[in-house]
């Protein structure tokens, strides 16, 4: 692989793809989504407080307390759609008037509401010095016999000269391919803030959240554990039945009076084929169950899942300490069923995954750039991985535009 262009596709270009246009669209509909959602709230949850003596009072403040729950539930839709967090939202309602007035999801909403707002102008103002000040100086040369030597009037820039002006063009030109970066550093704030204020902060709503999760473990561990026996009464059982009654058979060829020598080894042959056949069948469901090159670690595990795979797949590993076994599972299966998709369906020859350890987060990569266009279908194969990986707090990401490239993240706290 030529390393050059390959760095460059990397870090200059593919930045510049659909997760940047995303986290663009976001700082432009942030600030004033914000402003107008505050205002609304703030209008009646003040007056509400303000005519709290009076009856009509009360009832204002549930009702602005409602409104944050359902603003909140938008901003953390837009959150998922255009910052790839996904987030949890509170999957119960106030039962009464009184617990409607100490909502805690509806408090939470406001006050993330309050934050939003100077969140937002500072994303805007950021995003927009980066976008106008790197253009602008970029084209600076041209600008400079336009203006006759006189500095741009927006951000006074000017140079004595036309050759000054070049290396300050470069410059923009590198600013402006680490824009990218830099805005979604500047997005990480939000992504904090709707994380602890929109996400599943109460006892009550992590343990709902807990529930659900070991209610699909248990359903995905029963379906397995019935295709386990469906594949063992119709694979290795039936291929052992049909070796008993050859043995039988020839058991009986030797019993007779004139032994057929040929019937009797064509039927051992063909109890000896059957033999390593359901030895074959049986080794597969046990490597279903538990990888053996898993005894070997993670990164020979995925390094030999590679190297059986029908494309062509770089594999890089980088962890401090090994995990304990049943993330290395899940793991292992994930990067198998990735794999496995990116193959089937997009059509790819080439693929490569990562794995690392950062800030206490397993993350497992897998990307190629085929035909694009993956999703999440209920009854698909990546949403029983995603069902699979709440069971240990993990998440799935998927980033695949039509036309690709693709990219699929898998997350596990460690």
């Amino acid at each position: 692989m030529n390393v050059g262009p390959e760095l460059f596709r990397r870090w200059a270009v593919e930045p510049w793809r659909r997760r940047f246009w995303a986290e663009l669209g976001w700082v432009l509909l942030g600030l004033p989504l914000a402003v107008l959602s505050l205002l609304g709230i703030a209008l009646v949850l003040l007056s509400g407080i303000a005519l709290s003596p009076l009856l009509i009072g009360l009832p204002m403040v549930a009702g602005a307390l409602l409104a944050a729950r359902a603003l909140g539930g938008t901003h953390r839709r837009l959150v998922g759609t255009l910052l790839g967090l996904k987030l949890i939202g509170p999957t119960s309602k106030p039962a009464t008037f009184r617990t409607s007035l100490t909502d805690g999801p509806g408090w939470r909403a406001v006050a993330y509401l309050v934050l939003r707002v100077p969140l937002a102008v500072l994303d805007l103002g950021v995003t927009a010095f980066l976008l106008l000040y790197g253009l602008g100086t970029l084209t600076y040369p041209l600008w400079w016999f336009v203006l006759d030597g006189r500095p741009l009037p927006l951000f006074d820039i000017g140079t004595a000269g036309l050759l000054p002006s070049l290396p300050l063009a470069l410059l923009a030109a590198a600013l402006l391919l680490a824009t990218p970066a830099l805005v979604h550093l500047v997005l990480g704030l939000d992504r904090l803030l709707a994380r602890a204020l929109l996400g599943p902060t109460t006892l009550s709503e992590r343990v709902r959240d807990l529930e659900e999760s070991r209610a699909a473990v248990v359903e995905t561990a029963d379906v397995k554990l019935r295709r386990i026996e469906r594949d063992l009464h119709d694979g290795a059982q039936a291929q052992l039945v049909a070796l008993a009654m050859k043995l039988g058979v020839a058991k009986d060829e030797l019993d007779a009076a004139q032994v057929d020598l040929d019937r009797l080894r064509a039927l051992v042959t063909a109890a000896h084929t059957g033999a390593k056949d359901a030895l074959a069948e049986l080794r597969d469901l046990a490597r279903g169950i538990h990888p053996a090159a898993l005894d070997a670690g993670l990164e020979v595990a995925l390094s030999t899942l590679a190297a059986r795979s029908e494309a062509e797949v770089r594999v890089l590993v980088s962890l401090p300490v090994r995990p304990p076994a049943a993330i290395e599972s899940i793991l292992y299966f994930s990067a198998a069923e990735l794999l496995t998709n990116a193959i089937k369906h997009g059509g790819v020859d080439r693929a490569e995954l990562q794995l690392f350890e950062l800030d206490s987060v397993l993350r497992l990569f897998v990307s190629d750039r085929g035909r694009g266009g993956a999703r999440v279908h209920p009854s698909g194969g990546l949403a029983g991985l995603a069902d699979r990986l709440r069971a240990v707090d993990g998440y799935l990401s998927i980033d695949s535009p039509p036309g690709g490239p693709t990219v699929v993240v898998v997350e596990i706290p460690v």
